[in-house]
């Protein structure tokens, strides 16, 4: 009873509107910890934006680049010297090669002789094989049921890759050949089985291709007989209980360089990438390809100046300090177009003149003009490429830059290799000294490496978001330092959590008010009703003694 809450029958007041309106002056100091909260919410995606950003950034680049491949899902680093855009390569017949020359090729022409392709090892019937009905290989082969067949395939004896698979089966009336190419199959020991029923015949072969792919097989039961097998090299496998055989190595006159032998159609030969087709005599012409790499230097340019745009945008852009986060009783009195126009002011210049951006901005501008340590050759600074700054813009932050593609043509023409080398050199392993590998980094590399040291600091401030697994395609070490020496949680989760708890203490609270509130109300009402049956008892005795 203690509890019951009397709305005014006594009074004739609207308890109900007089608490609402007291516990809503109550919910404003909620509601502005709710909008502190949510105004970092905000804050934090729109640092998880700009580390997103970067990470696009660096990963997009290095693909454009060919700087990276996927294989499995796993994104692999691949060496300066493997990049296809370099040096062009072109060859008189196409029908006889497809080649690419990768950046450390040598320019000039050279004469290319194939004189065979490599080639597996395979074998197939010569006829068919089948003696009766094809249900099993009892009644297939003229076989009685308890007979057995017995063999074993060996791939690459010897050799740490040898591989066997051994087939020991009775019971023949319940098996059939399908099952013998399913078991060998299956075996993944470098063989492939076919029985092709529509035409009666069998054909096994190797999957690897080259003289050192061997194969062996070891007959005790006569069965591989029966499959008349012929290889094209050694004739029909139907003599004896062993057979062995092996792929053919490609064999290429390169130059004076003869009697190479290759175990694979696709090879390399003085870093020009081959992919042999057929025999015959052809001319290869290696060069600079001087467009190509102006085309690539150029898509950098402009996805870098796009980077430039957008950060600049962030950090310059205009805050509404009066227009906070809604609440809900603001949302529910507004229109969706009204909450998205007023959020949208409300979330402008989350960052504006952020420090950590700006400082991570100013360390990859500056890295840029910075000297490359250890180059070979005269080129050691952007300017020497014809890559420059272009001039300050009033309201933007500079550092975009432009392409004088005339002088980086010229820097093509008397020292490619200086281009890459300021461009993409790799510091020295030996060097420990962050500063001092920095230095001796190329300029593309020094900055990725100055954006991940800025996601770094991003991270500790604002956590990864849900691009974890994005951050380490770039470094895989990206968010060791989040975890060990913040345990995972950012500052502003720190706060946000602090905040959090605030809201839950002003709830308890609340409730704790508005009952006080309806105690005292309540009192009041029980009070008056009491006056107002006194008053009644009173006046009921008073009326009663003037009847006399």
């Amino acid at each position: 009873m203690s509890n019951m809450r009397i709305g005014g029958l006594a009074s004739g007041m609207d308890i109900d509107s007089i608490v609402r309106d007291l516990m809503s002056v109550e919910r404003m100091k909620v509601d502005k910890v709710t909008q502190d909260k949510t105004h970092l919410e905000w804050t934090r995606e729109a640092y998880n934006d700009v580390n997103k950003m970067f990470a696009d950034f660096v990963l997009n680049t290095r693909q454009s680049f060919g700087l990276t491949m996927t294989s499995g899902g796993v994104i692999n680093n691949k060496s300066v010297s493997s990049l296809d855009w370099i040096k062009s390569a072109t060859i008189d017949d196409s029908s006889i090669a497809d080649v690419t020359a990768r950046s450390n090729a040598i320019n000039g022409s050279y004469k290319v002789n194939v004189v065979n392709l490599a080639s597996n090892w395979s074998a197939a019937s010569s006829e068919n094989i089948s003696i009766g009905d094809k249900a099993n290989l009892a009644s297939q082969f003229d076989l009685a049921d308890e007979d057995t067949i017995n063999f074993t395939i060996t791939t690459n004896a010897g050799s740490e890759n040898e591989k066997s698979v051994i087939i020991n089966e009775t019971n023949l009336e319940s098996l059939s050949l399908k099952d013998i190419v399913k078991q060998i199959n299956n075996a993944d020991i470098g063989v492939t089985a076919i029985y092709d029923e529509s035409i009666d015949r069998f054909f096994l072969q190797t999957n690897e291709t080259g003289d050192k792919n061997t194969i062996k097989i070891e007959d005790g039961s006569g069965f591989i007989s029966k499959l008349k097998l012929n290889d094209g090299q050694q004739g029909v496998l139907d003599t004896g209980n062993l057979f062995e055989g092996h792929g053919i190595d490609a064999l290429i006159h390169f130059g004076a360089a003869k009697n190479i032998s290759q175990s694979s159609n696709q090879f390399t030969i003085n870093n020009i990438d081959f992919d042999i087709k057929t025999t015959g005599e052809t001319i290869v012409k290696v060069g600079t390809d001087e467009n190509g790499i102006i085309d690539k230097v150029n898509e950098f340019v402009d996805q870098y100046n796009e980077l430039i745009d957008n950060i600049d945008k962030m950090l310059n852009e205009k805050q509404y300090r009066d227009f906070r986060p809604l609440t809900d009783e603001q949302r529910k009195a507004m229109s969706d177009k009204e909450v998205e126009q007023w959020e949208e002011k409300a979330k402008s210049g989350l960052l504006r003149n952020d420090q950590i951006i700006n400082r991570t901005m100013q360390s990859i501008r500056s890295g840029l003009y910075e000297e490359v340590v250890g180059v070979m050759g005269s080129i050691s600074h952007l300017t020497h490429i014809g890559i420059e700054t272009e001039s300050y813009v009033s309201g933007s932050m500079g550092g975009k830059l432009k392409v004088n593609e005339e002088k980086l043509r010229n820097a093509l023409r008397e020292d490619v290799n200086g281009v890459l080398d300021i461009l993409f050199k790799e510091a020295d392993s030996s060097i420990t000294d962050s500063k001092e590998k920095r230095l001796s980094t190329g300029l593309i590399g020094r900055m990725y490496g100055d954006m991940v040291v800025g996601m770094k600091e991003v991270i500790a401030k604002a956590g990864p978001g849900e691009d974890s697994v994005l951050y380490r395609k770039i470094n895989s070490t990206m968010l060791i330092d989040f975890v060990t020496k913040h345990s995972s949680i950012s500052m502003l989760d720190k706060n946000i959590m602090s905040y959090e708890k605030r809201v839950l203490e002003l709830e308890r609270r609340l409730i704790e008010k508005e009952n006080s509130y309806w105690k005292k109300f309540t009192a009041m009402e029980k009070a008056l009703n009491n006056m107002y049956s006194q008053s009644d008892w009173l006046a009921q005795q008073l009326a009663g003694g003037q009847m006399y």
